[in-house]
């Protein structure tokens, strides 16, 4: 299945049996009024992450996902198509973890809730909130996962490459981090792609437009990708899978780990 999709694609297939409609939210402010139709809540911050983390959005244990992704009535056949209200933000990382969790049919709406809007499609006011109990398996790929010893052990042995995919104003220091407390700067010998050089109006750019983005990227080097969180650092992830053939993977504690138990 494509990782992307876009909005014809999914109107054409809505009543598909096996079909899942996940709306990613992750903590957002403004809750939105219209949903797409058949959509089911999946929330990144309060149930699909460990919330005993010292950090923000830590990847979940695989038996807690299982549970909870059955719960919503999600099965080992269903096509999961996730989208965000914020155009293209948090569904990437949606889509991530089901793929590290070795689910296949999963793919992220190209441009969110506000481009099926845009398009005068059908939606629904409220989200669906009854389920059939799922039988959704986990089969995670903890290669997809870097964990801080990776990255304090990959500044001398380079063995992968760091994208960090916040602004530059933040990769450099410029601008304090949002996190109160927390140190500006980056990781050493990261480079810096923020996630929104990736998409036009919160869509994913053309394959020529990223080839051109990736285009001093080492054709044969690992790959982990990093932000924040560990959020946005899956939107330049799945951008890249568009284009590249790199081994691929997110440091899953990204900069709010790293600057809170590094000293470098």
């Amino acid at each position: 299945m494509k990782s992307i999709v876009s909005i014809k694609w999914l109107k054409e297939n809505l009543e598909h049996p096996n079909l899942v409609v996940l709306y990613s939210n992750l903590g957002d402010k403004i809750t939105p009024t219209q949903y797409i139709p058949k959509s089911k809540l999946f929330d990144i911050k309060k149930v699909f992450s460990n919330t005993s983390s010292t950090f923000p959005n830590t990847f979940p244990a695989p038996d807690d996902f299982q549970k909870k992704c059955s719960a919503i009535g999600i099965n080992k056949d269903s096509i999961i198509v996730v989208y965000d209200s914020r155009n293209t933000f948090s569904s990437p990382r949606v889509w991530w973890m089901f793929k590290t969790m070795g689910h296949k049919n999963i793919t992220v709406l190209d441009g969110g809730l506000t481009n099926w809007i845009t398009n005068d499609f059908s939606t629904q006011t409220n989200l669906t909130t009854s389920f059939e109990q799922g039988n959704f398996e986990s089969d995670c790929n903890e290669d997809g996962i870097k964990l801080f010893e990776f990255i304090q052990q990959n500044i001398q042995t380079q063995t992968a490459l760091v994208i960090d995919a916040r602004s530059n104003d933040r990769f450099t220091g410029i601008t304090p981090e949002t996190r109160v407390g927390l140190r500006s700067g980056h990781i050493p010998n990261a480079i810096n792609i923020p996630y929104t050089t990736v998409l036009d109006n919160g869509k994913f750019k053309s394959t020529t437009a990223l080839q051109e983005i990736f285009k001093n990227i080492p054709t044969q080097k690992k790959l982990v990708f990093s932000c924040g969180s560990g959020v946005t650092a899956c939107v330049v992830l799945l951008a890249a899978q568009q284009v590249l053939k790199n081994e691929m993977a997110i440091y899953d504690g990204s900069w709010t780990e790293w600057a809170t138990l590094s000293n470098l």
